[in-house]
């Protein structure tokens, strides 16, 4: 079992890392902005149970054979390019469209929040650099012979850390909701969001490893 010093030192390096603006910000952001504070936290729940996966495949050694191969790294660096340019150049397309019809059925709403729950957690499982940091973190929170629990237990305290900032954002966001309905707000988020999302995703395909 993990001390509570360490529990509270990986919980505050997984806090740091998930303040640092990327992908993950952008994606809960603009869900929690366009869809509202429920979508933002399915978005940010998304984000946790990508880090979680980070977090165990990390302790088990999987993630290693990713650092390992430049062609592995390549793949999963060029599918978040990829995708995140994928997310920004819907969000361009519909602020030129300029076609917003809110969703009030039940059901529009859950598929809102399952699509949200999806972008959060592939727009973390696709950023490589995501293994890089838990290669760097896990093993100093390890023990020298660990075991489920163990492996369980930090994959737990990194998934909850993370989740707390990323849904503390989203309520935050979706609580200003109300300024981003009106058509020429909305246009404008998705026109910045989109180009950032494009950017991203361009500035992460031509990285070095």
């Amino acid at each position: 079992m993990m001390s509570t010093a360490e529990v509270l030192a990986l919980a505050g390096v997984i806090l740091l890392g998930s303040m640092s603006p990327g992908p993950d910000w952008m994606i809960v952001i603009r869900n929690a902005a366009v869809t509202g504070r429920r979508a933002g936290i399915a978005c940010a729940a998304g984000v946790a149970v990508g880090v979680f996966t980070w977090s165990i495949v990390t302790a088990v050694g999987i993630a290693g054979l990713l650092a390992a191969s430049a062609m592995a790294y390549t793949v999963v660096k060029l599918a978040g390019a990829i995708y995140l340019g994928y997310l920004g150049i819907r969000a361009l397309l519909a602020a030129r469209r300029g076609e917003y019809a809110p969703a009030t059925a039940d059901s529009g709403r859950e598929r809102g929040m399952g699509l949200a729950f999806r972008q959060g957690l592939l727009t973390n499982l696709f950023n490589p650099k995501c293994a890089v940091f838990f290669i760097a973190l896990v093993p100093q929170f390890l023990p020298a012979d660990p075991t489920v629990l163990s492996t369980l237990e930090l994959g737990i305290v990194c998934t909850v850390a993370n989740l707390s900032w990323f849904a503390a954002l989203a309520i935050g966001v979706g609580a200003l909701r109300h300024a981003f309905t009106r058509r020429r707000v909305r246009r404008a988020l998705d026109t910045v969001m989109g180009s950032v999302m494009v950017a991203l995703g361009l500035r992460i395909a031509v990285q070095s490893n």
